[in-house]
């Protein structure tokens, strides 16, 4: 027991002295916290959007002899146009969202320090982004970039429209009226050396790049993060993932905050692929999103604790009953704070090695199923609230199989925590014993 204290001594440490400083610098980076709440602000068009996409593909085979189906079928075929409007109005043209929520989340920072308006930092970048693009082509706007392709673009674009926006404000250049005139009138003055700024550089750019390699620059911006994309999306990619993100949970830092929000361009760029080639009637190409980390990776919440509340529930503790029972509807919906905290498991070396081992058996045994076909794959943004069997299904377009799956992941991480679990509430079972034996003298005394 020494020698594994001592091992976890030398981690904890590590993580304490090195991973934990890092990761909290990074997450609490403007950049960074712009981007991941810009993502967070454009969520709800996105799952309207995924949500609509299932009733226009059906979950059925086109061969299929029920009468439910069929006729779902022959109704999603008919007025399939009508269907995906809206996702393309959401989905479709998701890059738009994004790059304005993260524009507007980044003028915010500079509000007081340069007196920077955040919505005309959005609706500069939002310019900006059509402008390189959806360039005019025989009198419409064409959306192939608007959508997955086009999201690094739009971080780029939007930090760049920002930033630029404040060196001009930090340096006194602009266009400068009287105090008299009404703020919004100043402001949209404030604007207008940036729009020529933006004109006279992104677009030559773009123009330059399309002479020279018959593509917009997102096409260009995303032939170049290809193979980062490609490697985000292998196992190796997604085991390093939930270990950092559990190595920082386990120190107290809310390590999934800061990983979803640094991947979250990698799910969506993912996502789009997937939805794209669900449209064709194509393989889907991709597996790790947003809804493989939440309903199979972390069943219950991070640590994957479902597993351990299904265990508490029959705890001879009343400690850990209590905390099981109190903890069993919020992790239905994926919350874990009460056993998290409740138990505690943070900081707890008895629950050290299942809390990082759980969610990474789930994620190879969900990145197998899903490899080898035996379930489908990720189509849909789904709330992460959603209860996980049903999350999961929804989001691989209503796959049962995807909502066994993640019962069987439950269970497997029950089993992963049971030798743990028997160990903590030894030690609890000792603590109560002496504490009801010290409460029983203090009462004879008082007697």
């Amino acid at each position: 027991m020494s020698a594994n204290h001592a091992a976890f001594n030398v981690i904890f440490r590590f993580v304490e002295n090195y991973v934990s400083p890092v990761a909290v610098r990074i997450s609490s980076q403007r950049h960074v916290m712009a981007i991941r709440d810009g993502f967070i602000s454009a969520m709800p068009f996105m799952i309207v959007g995924s949500f609509l996409l299932v009733f226009a593909y059906p979950p059925f085979s086109p061969d299929t002899t029920w009468g439910f189906a069929r006729s779902w079928l022959a109704l999603a075929k008919q007025f399939e146009g009508q269907i995906l409007s809206p996702f393309d109005m959401t989905m479709g043209i998701m890059s738009i969202y994004i790059c304005a929520a993260i524009a507007y989340n980044l003028g915010k920072h500079y509000m007081k320090s340069h007196q920077l308006d955040p919505f005309m930092g959005a609706m500069l970048s939002l310019m900006a982004f059509l402008l390189v693009a959806a360039p005019k082509t025989k009198g419409a706007l064409p959306a192939d970039s608007l959508g997955g392709t086009g999201i690094f673009t739009a971080i780029l674009v939007a930090i760049y429209c920002v930033e630029m926006m404040r060196f001009l404000k930090a340096h006194n250049i602009g266009i400068r009226l009287l105090d008299q005139v009404p703020p919004m009138i100043k402001n949209s003055f404030d604007l207008l050396i940036p729009v020529l700024v933006v004109v006279l550089t992104l677009y030559p750019l773009s123009l330059l790049i399309q002479s020279q390699f018959d593509m917009l620059i997102p096409q260009a911006i995303m032939s170049i993060f290809k193979p980062l994309v490609a490697a985000a999306d292998s196992l190796p990619a997604i085991l390093l993932a939930v270990l950092i993100g559990h190595l920082l949970w386990f120190a107290g830092i809310h390590g999934a905050a800061i990983v979803s929000g640094m991947l979250q361009m990698f799910w969506l760029t993912n996502l789009a692929a997937n939805q794209a080639a669900l449209a064709q009637g194509a393989p889907l190409p991709h597996i790790f999103m947003e809804a493989f980390w939440t309903f199979f990776i972390v069943v219950g919440g991070s640590g994957a604790t479902m597993g351990l509340v299904i265990c508490y529930l029959r705890s001879r503790s009343a400690h850990l009953r209590a905390i099981g029972r109190l903890s069993v509807v919020p992790s239905l919906f994926n919350i874990n704070e009460p056993v998290i905290f409740g138990t505690p498991i943070v900081m707890n070396p008895v629950f050290f090695i299942p809390f990082l081992l759980a969610p990474m058996v789930n994620a190879v045994l969900a990145w197998a199923a899903m490899k080898f076909d035996l379930i489908s794959r990720v189509i849909s943004v789904v709330p992460w609230t959603a209860p996980a069997p049903i999350g999961g299904a929804w989001a691989l377009g209503w796959d049962y199989r995807a909502a066994l799956l993640v019962i069987v992941l439950a269970v497997v991480s029950a089993i992963i925590y049971y030798p743990f679990f028997k160990v903590y509430e030894k030690q609890l079972l000792a603590q109560e014993a002496a504490e009801s034996l010290a409460q029983e003298s203090e009462n004879q005394q008082v007697a």
